[in-house]
């Protein structure tokens, strides 16, 4: 079954965005500044493991400053973005086919906190997000690492 979920501002000033032309690897930074701004806010950052690799590190920041945000990451192991057109132009994934990374482990390392949701936690979806928001009210940084399979979801999309 092939779930899309959308995500949608819920007021003014609530929502940054890169935009289409991308700058893979900001949302660590983003959620970081957000959190400083709005202190009070509960701080989401919607990766996929490709630009999670880029600032993920930011996870000590948020440890040593003491400003707890949620990450989930939809692990689809690959720089799909790229994949979707490279496979067709070239022939090839070369590069583009990655293994599934612990990132909640890596978050761990960090002294964040790690929560790993795959198929066979399907039905929890919704109470780990519960544990996320309780470990982050408590003054936790917390990363959702979903192991999610590949999908042709955004085929004929250009990446900009």
């Amino acid at each position: 079954m092939n779930n899309i979920v959308s995500f949608r501002p819920r007021g003014p000033l609530t929502w940054l965005d890169p935009g289409a032309f991308g700058t893979l690897g900001v949302a660590g930074g983003f959620a970081l500044g957000a959190k400083l701004c709005r202190p009070d806010s509960e701080v989401w950052i919607i990766w996929g493991d490709g630009s999670c690799g880029f600032s993920v590190a930011e996870f000590d920041t948020y440890t040593r400053h003491k400003t707890p945000v949620i990450a989930v990451v939809g692990n689809d192991a690959g720089w799909t973005q790229i994949s979707r057109e490279q496979v067709p132009m070239f022939g090839s994934n070369v590069a583009c086919g990655l293994e599934y990374t612990r990132y909640d482990t890596v978050a761990e390392g960090y002294g964040g906190k790690g929560l790993l949701l795959d198929r066979s936690d399907e039905d929890n979806m919704e109470k780990v997000i519960k544990e996320a928001q309780k470990l982050a009210r408590e003054g936790n940084s917390v990363l959702i690492n979903a192991l999610i399979g590949k999908t042709d979801f955004r085929d004929g999309s250009i990446s900009v």
